[in-house]
């Protein structure tokens, strides 16, 4: 009787990067590649080959040789080369739903230039699994998913072959890898050698599989094809008759998952334990600087360039989707679970920082040049300069609004269209040199300067569109004074007092609730490495509020903002902090408070120098009740989980690979709340936190938001939270010490009732969209040619309200002449229905797919249709 069937398939994991760079990787990979091709072409026995699951390692060999595209195509058309269905290798915890989209959107592209794509959900490295990723992947039609981290039985089953569903109800039959995707690394051909790995692993294997065909994966990071494969097969068959060994693609397997379907345990939830594998919790926090330029990247390309491209294609400009897919893929580079999680060399983090330098680059420019075209081809005003401003929310924002204006007068009067004047306040202004403006006004002798006035604005700006206003030089306008002397910051929404040790306290006035000592910094130690936070056996903690503090309040136009600054004398490194020796090292902390006229966002921004090794820095914000669970919002929804794993209790006793520390992630909000109302912070690109108690018991009643991290090895071993061999290897990382300047941004967001009802998820993504502004003048140093001036001054694409389903993106089609617009139902629990006006003629309203092939779907014209749980839909329409 045959005790199960062992599938061997040929592949390799390819990390681009990771303690070594980008470029070592390619020299190896142009040489695998050959000796794959010549393998893959002449020996027909030698039937598969798996090239990780990502088309960025084909990019890579394409580059430079591109002369060996039709031998590759030749193969993956033959179905021996397996391609996709991947970009890179996404991380699923880092970043966010819509980066994962894009990663299969262009990976699948890339693949169908070449062939069929492998139809798997493979993430065989990624560090925890998403909850999203079901839905995710049928929205590209996969059904299947393969990985290895995150699975204990606490998820329901302890079974290795699962259905994995969304809270929408879509489902993935997953295949877990127990041991990973290296166990067939290197096999050898002897039989001691082959029986000492083994018989340790066909037990691991075969006792948790439901269809006792079970993996044994023949590649490694970098692993050269191993050329005596079917030798060692042999030698296999001869040492366990009672086994059948094949070599297979992974469909193969999947196949006979599909047989026991009717048998299989149902999940739901993401995978982020470590009792059996490593999946690095705490990860979200290393190298906040590139972790913080990641997420402003993401939040500028789908939140702010994409509609405004959409916008403007809409009023007859074009929609650059080159420009667009390079900046994408720029960032997707990154995505690879070493890359953004930091876990890198120093040269490496160095390569990753350069290229969101550069996406970023790309998309501010591409921001700006849209902003301009449109308001280049708005009829001119005689005499008159003009101010226009940009909302890319579904719904009509009014906010204060603080932008810059430039201009050759020493006053101005700013009116709208009728002639009404528009209340504004100066709040700084500089002379600017005229060169600076275009170098060409020089050039002729005109050397007169320029002003550059900062101003605020209350204004409201239509949904989805734009509007604009005058500026005329050498008129006084109508200048807001500034009245108040009060000691608090206030608004409708809050009062809220500077304590003298350099807290807040906030009330707010529509729940009551009062919430005290808010914005203490903990600093602590970090004895971990770049995969792990873990501290001191140790431990010193100190708190900012045991420092000197410095405050000052200012009320200024339409707003009031709160300074606080210490410097927190703290260990120079871990070594001086375990000793008491003292505190030779320091954080200097510059926070600003920001509360501006009708709006529930407290706004604080924290410029930090660190000049100290081997610590964490976080900010609390306390609250008046304990949470036993908080929410936080995930890819396309929001995901409850527990502030206190029980585990805690017991891991070291049941011999877990690490800690089930309740440190989660968010993207861009997490909030905990009681019967009368909550708190939320929402984030500027910090994606790390963890609830915890102010009295150090199990009570957990204070939020802790990750500011930054220091620590100086890429991998260590024997961590407090995470016993053992290193993770990664132990090599010197200086630069994520993080020294010198980092600058955190986020908001604090009382609200009234739970966080659905008060459309958390819409006033989170508002906080990364902020309203845009674009001064046109005479002058620009980089000249366009000027069509005809027909666009209108105010303009709205669409409409929505805040409630109900939450705006996901709007871009143009890849490759039809038409939007497409994304949505999605935030709630874990109840369907929705919602709606959506176009201000112009809708011809054609289709639900489509994740990569955008229209499926034949009912849905009402302007309507989402039903949206359950956590449930994204797309839709394209032309109008």
């Amino acid at each position: 009787m045959t005790t199960s069937r062992v599938h061997i398939t040929p592949h390799m994991h390819w990390d681009r990067e990771w303690y070594f760079t980008t470029e070592e990787s390619r020299i190896l990979l142009v040489n695998n590649m050959e000796e794959i091709m010549q393998r893959l072409e002449n020996d027909p026995e030698y039937k598969y080959y798996v090239l990780d699951g990502q088309t960025a390692v084909l990019e890579d060999y394409f580059a430079i040789k591109p002369e060996n595209k039709q031998r590759v195509k030749a193969l993956v058309e033959a179905g021996k080369l397996i391609v996709g269905p991947w970009y890179s290798q996404t991380d699923t915890m880092q970043v966010s739903g819509e980066s994962i989209v894009r990663n299969m959107l262009y990976g699948m592209r890339d693949c169908l230039a070449l062939g069929e794509p492998m139809k798997i959900g493979y993430l065989p490295d990624s560090f925890s699994m998403s909850s999203q990723l079901p839905m995710i992947y049928n929205g590209f039609d996969i059904d299947t998913a393969m990985f290895w981290r995150g699975c204990s039985e606490r998820h329901g089953t302890d079974k290795t072959e699962f259905l994995w569903q969304s809270n929408d109800g879509s489902e993935v039959m997953a295949q877990v890898l127990p041991l990973g995707y290296a166990i067939g690394k290197y096999l050898p051909q002897d039989e001691e050698g082959l029986r000492a790995r083994l018989d340790k692993y066909f037990p691991v294997l075969e006792k948790p599989s439901v269809t006792k065909d079970i993996l044994l994966p023949n590649g490694h990071d970098q692993m050269p094809i191993q050329k005596d494969i079917f030798e060692v097969m042999d030698k296999l068959r001869e040492i366990y008759p009672d086994r059948e060994f094949v070599m297979s693609r992974f469909e193969e397997v999947f196949d006979r998952v599909r047989e026991e379907r009717d048998s299989l345990d149902t999940i739901k939830g993401e995978f982020n334990d470590g009792k059996y594998m490593r999946v690095h919790r705490t990860i979200s926090s290393t190298r906040m600087d590139i972790k913080l330029i990641h997420a402003e990247v993401e939040n500028k390309i789908v939140n702010t360039l994409e509609p405004l491209a959409a916008i403007a294609w809409t009023l007859g400009f074009e929609y650059h989707h080159g420009l667009i897919e390079k900046m994408w893929k720029e960032s997707m580079k990154n995505h690879a679970h070493d890359s953004i999680g930091c876990c890198c060399s120093d040269k490496v983090h160095a390569e990753i920082l350069n290229r969101y330098i550069l996406a970023d680059d790309m998309a501010t420019n591409l921001i700006t040049f849209y902003k301009r075209k449109i308001v280049d081809h708005m009829p001119a005003r005689e005499g008159c300069d003009k101010l226009a401003f940009f909302n890319l929310s579904p719904y009509e924002r009014e906010e204060v609004i603080n932008t810059t204006i430039t201009i050759r007068a020493d006053k101005f009067n700013l009116f709208d269209d009728e002639g009404n004047p528009v209340e504004y306040f100066i709040q700084d202004q500089r002379v600017i040199d005229p060169g600076k403006i275009d170098r060409q006004i020089v050039h002729y002798g005109n050397y007169d300067p320029f002003i550059e006035y900062d101003i605020q604005i209350k204004y409201t700006v239509p949904a989805m569109g734009f509007t604009t206003l005058h500026i005329q030089g050498s008129q006084h306008g109508t200048q807001k004074s500034v009245k108040s002397t009060s000691e608090y910051l206030e608004n409708e929404f809050y009062q809220i007092s500077v304590n003298a040790n350099g807290t807040l306290t906030v009330l707010d006035k529509e729940t009551q609730m009062t919430f005290d000592q808010v914005l203490r910094v903990e600093e602590g130690s970090d004895d971990g490495d770049e995969y792990d936070y873990s501290p001191s056996r140790k431990e010193w903690l100190l708190y900012s509020d045991e420092f000197d503090v410095e405050t000052n309040i200012k009320h200024e136009g339409f707003q009031s903002v709160a300074t606080i600054k210490t410097r927190m004398n703290v260990p120079a490194n871990l070594e001086e902090r375990e000793a008491r020796s003292g505190q030779n090292g320091f954080v200097d902390i510059n926070c600003q408070v920001l509360l501006k006229q009708g709006s529930r966002r407290i706004e604080v921004r924290i410029e930090m120098d660190n000049q100290a090794d081997d610590h964490r820095v976080r900010v609390l914000v306390p609250t008046p009740f304990v949470s036993e669970v908080v929410v936080a919002d995930n890819q396309f929804g929001l995901i409850t989980r527990p502030t206190n794993d029980p585990a805690m209790e017991v891991w070291e006793q049941e011999g877990w690979k690490e800690a089930p520390v309740p440190v989660y992630q968010l993207m861009n909000f997490a909030a905990v709340e009681n019967q009368t109302g909550g708190m939320a912070l929402m984030t500027n690109g910090l994606r790390e936190f963890e609830v915890i108690s102010s009295q150090g018991n199990q009570e957990r009643d204070t939020f802790a938001l990750t500011l930054f991290r220091g620590v100086g090895v890429l991998g260590k071993e024997n961590l407090l939270l995470r016993p053992g061999r290193p993770s990664g290897i132990k090599i010197p990382t200086p630069d994520s010490q993080t020294r010198g300047k980092i600058v955190c941004e986020f908001a604090l967001f009382g609200f009234a009732g739970n966080h659905i009802d008060a459309n958390l998820m819409a006033e989170a993504r508002d906080n990364v969209t902020p309203i845009q502004c674009y001064n046109k003048i005479p002058y620009n140093a980089m000249k366009l040619n000027v069509g005809e001036q027909d666009k209108p001054l105010t303009y709205s694409l669409l409409n929505k309200g805040k409630k109900g389903a939450v705006l996901s993106v709007l871009k143009k089609s890849e490759d039809d002449d038409a939007l497409i617009l994304r949505v999605y139902n935030p709630a874990e629990i109840g369907s929705i229905e919602d709606h959506i006006d176009f201000t112009q003629p809708v011809t054609s309203w289709r639900e489509v797919s994740l990569d955008e092939r229209v499926r034949e779907t009912n849905v009402a014209m302007q309507s989402f249709g039903e949206l359950k749980p956590c449930q994204a839909r797309s839709f394209q329409i032309k109008f």
